[in-house]
């Protein structure tokens, strides 16, 4: 008797929303940072200062940590899947997923140390 399998594990439908949401979600936030540019160019001194106060505004904060964190699902959904493509032996495989993990996730915390850092 033959056993019939799935032709799909399911991923590639939720890869495909992954990639969607967060590029959207960082298209959106580039939109608001070119708002900014453009407002501190036009009406505000666009030194070093407007910056640092621009930052300094908690929700600047939260919209740019969320950025970060979706660039980085963004990049996880593109190298799991390059790795998955491209690496047939699947132990060099592990080990390309955790070492992308490990960067990926030490810039996430790096980026949050110095955006929400006192200074």
């Amino acid at each position: 008797m033959v056993k019939l399998r799935p032709l799909s594990a399911g991923y590639g439908a939720k890869s495909w929303l992954y990639q969607r949401l967060t590029a959207v979600l960082m298209l959106v936030s580039l939109f608001f940072l070119v708002a900014f540019i453009i407002v501190a160019h036009l009406q505000l001194d666009s030194g070093i200062v407007s910056w640092q106060n621009f930052f300094k505004l908690s929700l600047v904060k939260v919209v740019t940590q969320l950025t970060i964190i979706a660039l980085a699902i963004h990049a996880w959904v593109g190298m799991r899947d390059l790795w998955m493509d491209y690496i047939k032996c699947s132990g060099i495989r592990i080990v390309f997923y955790t070492l992308t993990v490990l960067w990926l996730s030490g810039s996430v915390v790096y980026a949050a140390l110095i955006l929400w850092a006192r200074g």
